[in-house]
């Protein structure tokens, strides 16, 4: 039995350490409306799948105690094998509350679907997403600015990422506002957030990439629409430009967290990086970048 209490002691004890860590659970802290749904889904399948991990817990203490060798009183029934009812009980409940999970979990999916406009009125702000090695690079088509490595919005407008890869198949993800969505080469896909109040958040790949994706970070910096006015009208002041000479500098391989803003942006390049993978004629920046490392290795 001392043995025991020892080692609930260590758990206990460790489950201490681990959540006074510095590992900061923003997933815990949502500040949007989607991150707040999958919350409340994370706590509601624990809660579920509580109700049968606990008494198993529990159940593992009372009969290391009750069966113990000092206690003499326990009864001895060697020949025991089967009960309907323990049977029933042990197969029942876990089947119950597979099922509430899946159809929660099913609902939640399809309210939740990242292709999905949010129910919010307004126009929502369209941002286009490029994951590159490594970095990222957001373009904002109707204001005609982009940058890397950071994004400004307001906040309590939908805002639309359009999402793509120059790059080995990437994963975008915003912890706070929303879930991960893949950025694949050739492909667009979307994600549609909303922050429900101004702040300062932090975006990463989520799938490695390669040697850089740790560093792979971005700021996100939620505003009132008129900050968010003026911080386009400051990227506008800028001298940098992304052309298509400009974008390939910056598409190479590349290990570096530092923001970049750029005064203009050509109106087709999203739509050429998509199409770059699908048109014979042309080879993606990605695929150029790697025969070039190539030939300077060999």
């Amino acid at each position: 039995m001392d043995k025991l209490r020892h080692i609930f002691k260590l758990l206990c004890f460790s489950g201490v350490v681990l959540l006074l860590s510095g590992c900061k659970a923003v997933v815990l802290d949502p500040k949007g409306w989607v991150a707040k749904q999958e919350l409340h889904l994370l706590i509601t399948a624990v809660l579920l799948m509580l109700i049968v991990v606990v008494p198993v817990l529990v159940l593992i203490l009372v009969i290391a105690r009750r069966y113990r060798s000092s206690n003499k009183k326990a009864k001895y029934t060697p020949d025991w094998a089967h009960s309907n009812t323990l049977e029933a009980i042990w197969w029942a409940i876990p089947c119950a509350i597979i099922v509430v999970l899946a159809t929660i979990t099913w609902k939640t999916t399809h309210k939740l679907d990242p292709y999905k406009s949010l129910a919010v009125g307004g126009k929502p702000l369209t941002i286009e997403v490029v994951a590159l090695q490594w970095r990222w690079l957001f373009i904002y088509p109707e204001q005609n600015i982009a940058t890397i490595n950071h994004i400004e919005f307001p906040a309590n407008r939908q805002v639309q990422f359009l999402i793509t890869a120059d790059a080995p198949m990437n994963s975008f993800q915003i912890p706070q506002l929303a879930g991960q969505i893949y950025a694949m080469a050739g492909m667009q896909t979307k994600l549609h957030i909303i922050a429900d109040q101004p702040g300062t958040y932090q975006g990463r790949s989520v799938s490695f990439s390669g040697d850089g994706f740790s560093d792979m970070k971005f700021t996100v910096k939620a505003t009132t629409d008129q900050a968010f006015n003026q911080w386009v009208q400051s990227v506008k002041q800028s001298s940098n430009v992304l052309n298509d000479e400009t974008y390939r500098k910056i598409a190479a391989p590349h290990e570096d967290e530092a923001a970049q803003y750029f005064a203009s942006v050509d109106s087709n390049l999203y739509h050429d990086i998509i199409m770059s993978y699908k048109m014979p004629s042309k080879q993606p920046v990605a695929v150029n970048a790697t025969v070039k490392a190539t030939q300077i290795t060999n």
